[in-house]
């Protein structure tokens, strides 16, 4: 029996052009022409029986039925695109992990290692996309996810299962210029420098005081909180590094600028929060080869745990 399925191109027209909510600008992203790009989406709107675009004076507005469509077709033509490089890059040969991401750990720490991975096992590829948050499998083509968070948050992950990778230690770091001769700072001393804020972790200086005894009051604690923010962890470890203050930050996710001097411990009293680093995925029981893949690769990780301080 034929399917009921609209022509790919069609469906390409129309999620460009629900994307910038313009014919004209998904004729430019496609390389084609805006009337050959309004002929396919009236095409699909009569295969559809339904109108996707309000045709205006002065372009067109996408309509409520055809935002629903978008949003349902938008992951499975991405699914199909991701399909057709990975059969294009493995040439039917390997199989593809596809990992989900915390930015800073999958740059600072998995990346690096990832060459291990492929003198083991050179016909597994990793493909890695950014998520911070939890998602739903079965929306994605993702296999798993490498995801930083509570014990709980990955608790109230329906229908996953976790791997707790590493618990998450911070230390303060900084420029060794910010030493001067000493090998390491009081934290009463840490106090009165510049220090380096994470947006993300509003009460992380707070914390790591208070773990070292320390009175912010006597040390002027609005001035001690006051530092310049910084949304990610890269952004806060490159400020130390170029002498702009002390940063708070995982000693994992530094450990290339601690090997090459360009960041120094200035007071090793780690912190030990809540957070962990977490190797997710759903709980199925497919037996394909790209599920033996994602076997092989969570294993993989869970030999790295040994080495990931190393």
């Amino acid at each position: 029996m034929r399917r009921k399925i609209p022509s790919l191109q069609a469906l390409a027209c129309f999620d460009a052009a629900a994307r910038h909510e313009s014919f004209t600008r998904a004729a430019q992203e496609l390389a084609l022409t805006q009337g050959a790009v309004s002929r396919q989406i009236t095409a699909l709107e009569e295969f559809l029986g339904m109108d996707l675009f309000r045709r205006t004076r002065h372009g067109v507005a996408i309509t409520e039925r055809g935002i629903a469509y978008a949003k349902q077709i938008a992951p499975r033509l991405q699914g199909l695109e991701q399909d057709t490089l990975d059969a294009m890059s493995t040439q039917g040969q390997g199989s593809a992990v596809h990992l989900a991401a915390v930015p800073t750990f999958a740059t600072r720490w998995l990346i690096p290692r990832l060459p291990r991975l492929a003198a083991l096992h050179p016909d597994i590829t990793v493909h890695i996309e950014t998520r911070t948050r939890p998602f739903m499998f079965g929306e994605t083509q993702f296999d798993a996810a490498l995801f930083a968070g509570t014990p709980e948050q990955v608790r109230n992950w329906a229908g996953t299962k976790a791997t707790l990778l590493l618990m998450e230690e911070v230390v303060p770091v900084c420029s060794p210029k910010l030493m001067g001769h000493l090998s390491e700072l009081t934290p009463q001393a840490i106090a009165l420098l510049p220090l380096l804020q994470q947006s993300t972790r509003a009460e992380g200086w707070r914390q790591w005081f208070e773990a070292q005894g320390v009175n912010l009051q006597s040390v002027g604690m609005p001035l001690a909180l006051a530092g310049p923010r910084y949304e990610l962890f890269s952004m806060t470890a490159a400020a130390a590094t170029q002498g702009m203050g002390v940063a708070l930050v995982p000693r994992l996710l530094v450990e290339t600028e601690l090997a090459r001097g360009e960041l120094v411990i200035a007071c090793d009293q780690p912190l030990r929060g809540e957070r962990g680093y977490y190797i997710v995925t759903p709980q199925r029981n497919d037996k394909s080869a790209e599920q033996a893949a994602l076997s092989t690769f969570v294993e993989w990780l869970k030999t790295q745990k040994s080495a990931m301080l190393n």
